[in-house]
Parts: C-alpha cells; sequence; structure tokens
C-alpha cells in the first residue's frame, strides 16, 4: 500500500487553474454578498485602514486596497512574467510556425472589443480612457469553465485557447505600460535602468538564488511606483531577468520558482484581488447603470468583440488558407473557445481601476460581471451542445 504523497495531492488540487478559477468565482460572489448586505460598511473601512511599512524618509502609509492592487498584484505580474518566458523559450511560443494563429487571434480580441467600446463611448470623451478594459481575458477562469463543461473538446482546442490568452496577457502588459503611466520621472528611471542592468547581470552570470532578484525586484518596483511607470511591470521585469536554464542544474530555476509562486498567487493574491475589487453595490444599479455607454461598451466589447476577434481572425486565417485548423478540432471547438474568452475578469477590474476615477467603478464592475457571466454562459451552452451532438452521432 503506498503512502499519501502531499505534494502530489497539493499539485493536484492546489496547482491548477480550475482551483484557483472556482476560487476567485467564490471571492466574486463572497464580495458582492458583502457589498449588499450590512457589513458593507466594515468592510469598505476594512479596505481603506492605512498600512504603516518602512523607516525614516523611505516610510509610506498606504490604504490596505493599495497594497492588494500595487503590490500583492507585482506577484501575479511576476507569475505572468516567468509563464511567458518559459512559452517563449521552450513551450508553444518558441516555435514560430505556432505562433502565428495564436497571436493574430489575441490581437482580433484586442482590437475588436477596443473598437467597440470606442463607438460605443464616442461621444464621451471622459470615459474613453477606459478603451482598454474589454480587451483582456481571464485565463483562470476562462480555463476553469473550459475543464467544467468542456470535456469534449480536444487538447489542441485547450491549448489554443491557453496560447491565445498567453498573447492575451502580454498584450494587456503592454498596454499598462505603454497607455497607463502618467508622470515620468526621467532621474527615477535612470536608477530603475541600472536596477534592470543589475538584473541583467545576475542572469547572465547565472544565479538562481531569488533573494537578490527580489531585492533589486523591490527597488525597481520603488523607482516605478514614484518615477511614473505602474508598479506591476517590475513583476515582468524580474521574471524575463530570471534564468530559465543554467550550465550547473539538470533542472529549470524558472520552473522551480513558478512551482513555489503560483500556489499563493493563486489561492491567495487573485481571490484577494476578487475579493477587493468586484463588490458591486446592486442598491445603485438602475436602468440608467445597464444602458450606461461605459457599462454596455464593456458588455458589448467583452461579449461580442472576443467573438467576432478571436473566431473571426481564425476562420479569415484558415478560409486564406494562410493557416489550417488543428488536427481534431472542429469550428464550433474553436467558437466556444472564442466565447470563454470574453470572460475578462481579473486584468478587466484591474485596468478598470488603472483607467477610470472611482466614480466610475460601479458601472465597470457591472460591465465586466456582467460580460464575463454572459461568455462563460455562451461557452457553456456551445460545449453542452457539441457534447449532445457528439453523442446522439450528428457529427463525428
Amino acid at each position: 500500500m503506498k503512502g499519501i504523497n502531499i505534494r502530489e495531492i497539493w499539485n493536484k488540487i492546489v496547482c491548477n487553474d480550475m482551483t484557483s478559477g472556482i476560487l476567485m468565482i467564490l471571492a466574486m460572489f463572497a464580495s458582492i454578498i458583502c457589498a449588499n448586505t450590512g457589513v458593507r460598511e466594515p468592510i469598505a473601512h476594512f479596505w481603506e485602514t492605512p498600512l504603516f511599512v518602512g523607516m525614516g524618509n523611505l516610510s509610506f502609509s498606504k490604504p490596505l486596497e493599495w497594497w492588494v492592487n500595487d503590490v500583492l498584484m507585482v506577484f501575479f505580474f511576476l507569475q505572468v512574467g516567468l509563464e511567458l518566458k518559459k512559452e517563449m523559450k521552450e513551450g508553444f511560443l518558441s516555435d514560430p510556425k505556432q505562433i502565428l494563429v495564436p497571436a493574430l487571434a489575441a490581437f482580433g480580441g484586442i482590437m475588436c472589443p477596443a473598437i467597440i467600446y470606442a463607438v460605443l463611448n464616442n461621444n464621451s470623451p471622459e470615459y474613453m480612457n477606459g478603451w482598454a478594459i474589454p480587451t483582456a481575458t481571464d485565463i483562470a477562469f476562462a480555463v476553469c469553465v473550459l475543464m467544467l463543461v468542456g470535456k469534449s473538446i480536444p487538447q489542441a482546442a485547450k491549448i489554443f485557447l491557453l496560447a491565445v490568452a498567453i498573447f492575451d496577457d502580454l498584450g494587456a502588459i503592454l498596454i499598462i505600460a505603454i497607455f497607463y503611466n502618467q508622470g515620468v520621472s526621467l532621474d527615477l528611471l535612470g536608477y530603475a535602468g541600472l536596477a534592470c542592468f543589475a538584473l541583467y547581470m545576475l542572469n547572465k552570470m547565472q544565479f538562481t538564488s531569488f533573494v537578490p532578484y527580489l531585492l533589486l525586484g523591490v527597488v525597481l518596483w520603488y523607482c516605478f511606483l514614484n518615477g511614473g511607470i505602474h508598479t506591476t511591470i517590475a513583476g515582468v521585469v524580474v521574471a524575463m531577468a530570471y534564468p530559465m536554464r543554467v550550465s550547473r542544474k539538470t533542472y529549470s530555476p524558472l520552473e522551480k520558482l513558478v512551482d513555489k509562486i503560483k500556489p499563493w498567487v493563486d489561492v491567495l493574491i487573485l481571490p484577494v484581488f476578487a475579493f477587493a475589487s468586484a463588490g458591486l453595490y446592486l442598491g445603485d444599479v438602475t436602468t440608467e447603470t445597464f444602458t450606461h455607454t461605459l457599462t454596455l461598451g464593456i458588455i458589448f466589447g467583452l461579449f461580442f468583440g472576443k467573438q467576432i476577434g478571436i473566431f473571426g481572425t481564425t476562420w479569415l486565417l484558415v478560409k486564406s488558407k494562410i493557416a489550417v485548423f488543428p488536427k481534431n478540432v472542429r469550428l464550433i471547438d474553436l467558437y466556444g473557445v472564442a466565447s470563454v474568452a470574453g470572460i475578462g475578469f481579473t486584468m478587466a477590474l484591474f485596468v478598470g481601476k488603472l483607467s477610470l476615477p472611482e466614480a466610475m467603478q460601479g458601472e465597470i464592475r457591472l460591465g465586466i460581471l456582467c460580460g464575463s457571466i454572459l461568455s462563460a454562459i455562451l461557452g457553456a451552452v456551445v460545449f453542452q451542445m457539441e457534447d449532445f451532438l457528439l453523442r446522439h452521432k450528428i457529427f463525428k
């Protein structure tokens, strides 16, 4: 009789996107329930509670919600950066032949939602800065839905979704870096450049201890915080500097670091962010809120824009014979994948906070929740229809 392997149980139950997706769903509903019950005011005061850190001139006090957005989420972007580097070095993105279709599909899935949002808010310039809100796919939520309801779809379709989501994450990082930074300080960016050079030298010397990378990451974070670059980009820079392989080790230091960070991000940081960000007070929701161009731009961008952008781009590439469908992947599989890609929860909420003021966050949350839920429902219907057609041998 074999003994209980705790690590194996941990990897199967905790270290997977389905668990993260379920936890975020629970956190989202918990946040909405709290926002509409007697604990609404205590929860709001809790997130506004200042937390003091540091000493002397380097000390500062910020609300707890700020620490979630500007500190904890840096580790989420660190994980995203590590996984991107892994894919670019040795994974799906390392083969140029496999990059074209998901890259162009992701580009279409970014552009179409942005265009739909911009068209609907064309006469409201105060809302135009939120154009990027419906452009991102929440990979954990999307994979969770796919695993729950898409049991019959081929593995190639799941890989396609992951590849599109990876490029989508890369697009979101570039959007944040380019469009949502203000008041750049050249002096602090100079110091940030020195920190980046030091990270580069650590990589070249094949240092695998994460401690010096973390310390330089803190310096980079501080420079970005006060230099006009959003702090989460520091996580991506550190991830790109950390070595994938070193000559004296048989294993990948980067993969080992991902194994250590991912459970904390998936089961703690993302659910905490969801709980802090998703609270929607339904007492303020009216017909006008639903018909607001800001709300509709996000809903239509996520629900229609992602479908049109991802499925339409892939279909055009196949029809023009620039690409072919992966083996065993049906048209309905791609449409289902394009549908669930409209789940834009985590990154959409994050971009919403960066792009528009607090007074507009109610419409933003409503739009993201409605667009994501509609996309999840449509994806579930498509995959259940596929299961029905397969069971009754209507198509093979």
